[in-house]
C-alpha cells in the first residue's frame, strides 16, 4: 500500500480507500450491483464509496474485503487502518452547521491537495480574499443571515487559507478574469485593499496568480470557473470541481480531467505573467 503524504486529509483518504477497493472488485470480476448487494446496498452506494464521496462502515469494508478474497491478516489490517483514519474529523467539523455535504467534500479535497489550479470569473478565490472583502462577499449573498453567523462564515474562509501556509501545504496557481478585479466588493477601500492582498501574495513562492484581461476577448473557459486538484499520492486521481449555485460537480473520469486541464493550460497561455499581473493590479488600483 502506497503510504499517504503527511498532510493528507480525511477525504483524500476515502478517495485512496476507495480506489483500492474498486481495483480489488475488478480484480476479482465482480460488478458494483453484486458488491452492493453483499453489504445490503446498491450499486450507486458501491460507487459513492468507491470515489470517497461518502463515509465508509467498519462492517461493509470488512464484508467487501473478505468477499474480494482479501484473507491475509496484515493486508486486511492495513485496509482497516487507513478507513480509521479516513473516518476522523477534519477542523472543518465544527463548521458543520454552515458547511453543505457539496463543500465539506471539497473543504477536505483542498486540505489534502499537493496542487490546486484555479479559474475564477465573478470572484477573488476565496482561499486569496481578506477578511473585509470575504465578509463584504458573504454579507451580500446571505440577505438576513444573523451577523454571528457572518463572522462564523469569514472565520471559515480565513481558517481555509491556513492551507497556503503549511510547510507541505499546496501550490497554488489562479486564472482570474478582469471582471473579478474590478467588481468594487465592498466598496473602494475594500477592493483596494485586497488587490494590494494579491500583490503580496505573489511574493509567497507556492502562490502564482495570472489575469485573464478584457483585452483577449473571447477564450476557451467561458463556461465558467472551476479548480483541478493533484494530490500527493500518485494513486489518487486528480479531480475537477465545477461549483453550482446549490451544489458541486467532482469529475475524476480522466477523459473530463484532461479536458478541463487542457483548457487551464490554455488559459495560463494567454493571461498575464506574473510580471504583468502587478502591473495590472497596480493600474486597477489608481482607477478605483
Amino acid at each position: 500500500m502506497t503510504q499517504t503524504q503527511q498532510g493528507s486529509g480525511p477525504t483524500a483518504l476515502r478517495i485512496l480507500l476507495g480506489s483500492q477497493l474498486r481495483r480489488l472488485r475488478e480484480t476479482r470480476g465482480l460488478t458494483r450491483e453484486e458488491a452492493g448487494h453483499l453489504i445490503r446496498g446498491s450499486e450507486s452506494k458501491i460507487s459513492r464509496m468507491e470515489l470517497g464521496r461518502v463515509g465508509l462502515r467498519e462492517r461493509d469494508v470488512a464484508d467487501l474485503l473478505t468477499f474480494y478474497g482479501v484473507e491475509d491478516e496484515e493486508a486486511r489490517a492495513a485496509v482497516m487502518d487507513l478507513l480509521s483514519r479516513a473516518n476522523e474529523p477534519g477542523w472543518w467539523h465544527r463548521f458543520n452547521d454552515l458547511l453543505p455535504n457539496w463543500f465539506q467534500t471539497y473543504v477536505g479535497l483542498e486540505e489534502a491537495a499537493a496542487r490546486i489550479r484555479t479559474y475564477e470569473v465573478q470572484f477573488v478565490p476565496g482561499l486569496l480574499q481578506t477578511k473585509e472583502y470575504a465578509r463584504a462577499i458573504i454579507t451580500a449573498g446571505g440577505a438576513g443571515i444573523a451577523l454571528e453567523e457572518i463572522a462564523r462564515r469569514v472565520d471559515l474562509r480565513l481558517e481555509r487559507q491556513r492551507v497556503l501556509e503549511r510547510s507541505d501545504g499546496p501550490f497554488f496557481w489562479a486564472v482570474i478574469d478582469e471582471a473579478a478585479l474590478r467588481r468594487p466588493i465592498g466598496g473602494a477601500e475594500v477592493m483596494r485593499a485586497q488587490l494590494e492582498h494579491l500583490m503580496d501574495l505573489m511574493r509567497q513562492p507556492n502562490i502564482t496568480i495570472q489575469v485573464m484581461p478584457f483585452s483577449f476577448g473571447g477564450h476557451s473557459a467561458e463556461g465558467g470557473a472551476f479548480s483541478v486538484l493533484r494530490f500527493h499520492d500518485s494513486e489518487l486521481p486528480d479531480v475537477v470541481y465545477v461549483e453550482q449555485l446549490a451544489s458541486a460537480l467532482y469529475l475524476d473520469k480522466p477523459e473530463e480531467v484532461d479536458r478541463y486541464s487542457e483548457v487551464m493550460e490554455r488559459l495560463c497561455a494567454v493571461s498575464t505573467t506574473p510580471g504583468e499581473t502587478v502591473d495590472i493590479l497596480r493600474r486597477i488600483i489608481k482607477e478605483i
